[in-house]
């Protein structure tokens, strides 16, 4: 049993006729015959009064004809949805981040929800660490990372370039220096993340290159309630540049130069490499690549080659 079969059977029940529903089908009066013998012959049961000239239906007609109904009602709802998919008057995009790299996502989002109202974003917090994972499980389609990730089963394009920057409060012994030394920073007391990171071991490397003692005094579990911290007078802490932004243009911390810990970071948007997208996903990639042509930099969109 296929739905053109019960197109036919409803076209012969509503027409009353087998040669009215062959007109209405644009198929010959044998052809629309042959399909209700087949379609009766499938079921085992008989579904037109053969004594009726008038097409009337029997007892297993009338059934059928209820099923019929509500089989190509939800082919045409399923196609209302699809379609609705397509021009993005529905769906969702399911995004993966940390703390740090959700703060990139914002003014992408608030484009995407200018241009496409009617997609819900749900954006999960997740570790870095995991985020590839939840990808290739297709917990998420896209994902944000600072570092690239080493699977080949997940593209990856930089979409934003960051720094990490030395901040403190602007009553700091360092706040009046434009530049100081990693050496210089062997006394002071950092206020860090809690969570070990690529980056973090980065900064460790430094430390111990340049044989200066790295004095973690404070561990902290956002960077939210690390910039608070230290605006209180609590140290110094590395943090990435994108994190502090308003914070060094109010004034509520400063920034430090320090040549030897000039790094760079590479905000990327990663998702699986063979997949197909949805809609809402492939319309999110096609405003970061227009946003990033329109801001410049710090933006960009530069697949990389896996």
């Amino acid at each position: 049993m296929d739905l053109f079969q019960l197109e036919t059977f409803l076209a012969v029940a509503e027409e009353r006729s087998f040669s009215r529903a062959a007109a209405r089908l644009h198929r010959t009066q044998p052809a629309v015959s042959q399909a209700i013998s087949k379609l009766e012959g499938e079921l085992g049961e008989v579904l037109f009064e053969r004594s009726s000239r008038d097409g009337t239906l029997t007892d297993a007609g009338q059934v059928l004809r209820e099923y019929a109904l509500k089989l190509l009602n939800l082919r045409t709802e399923a196609s209302g949805a699809l379609a609705e998919l397509r021009e993005l008057h529905s769906g969702k995009l399911q995004l993966a981040a940390n703390e740090y790299t959700c703060l990139y996502l914002l003014p992408l989002l608030d484009e995407f929800r200018r241009q496409h109202p009617r997609i819900k974003v749900a954006v999960q917090r997740s570790l870095a660490s995991r985020i590839t994972d939840e990808v290739l499980l297709h917990s998420v389609e896209i994902g944000v990372l600072s570092f690239r990730p080493d699977d080949t089963q997940v593209k990856s394009t930089v979409v934003y370039r960051d720094e990490i920057v030395l901040v403190v409060n602007p009553r700091h012994a360092l706040a009046s220096e434009d530049h100081v030394s990693i050496r210089q920073l062997g006394t002071q007391t950092f206020v860090a993340h809690n969570i070990a990171s690529p980056q973090r071991q980065k900064v460790i490397q430094a430390f111990r290159k340049y044989k200066t003692p790295l004095q973690i005094g404070v561990e902290l579990p956002s960077i939210e309630a690390i910039k608070r911290f230290v605006e209180m007078g609590n140290g110094v802490a590395l943090v990435p540049g994108l994190t502090v932004r308003k914070e060094l243009a109010n004034g509520d911390l400063v920034r430090v130069q320090v040549k030897e810990l000039q790094t760079e970071r590479k905000l990327r948007l990663v998702y699986r490499r063979h997949a197909s997208l949805s809609h809402a996903a492939l319309a999110f990639l096609r405003i970061v690549e227009r946003y990033s042509a329109t801001q410049g930099e710090p933006y960009s969109f530069l697949p990389e080659r896996g």
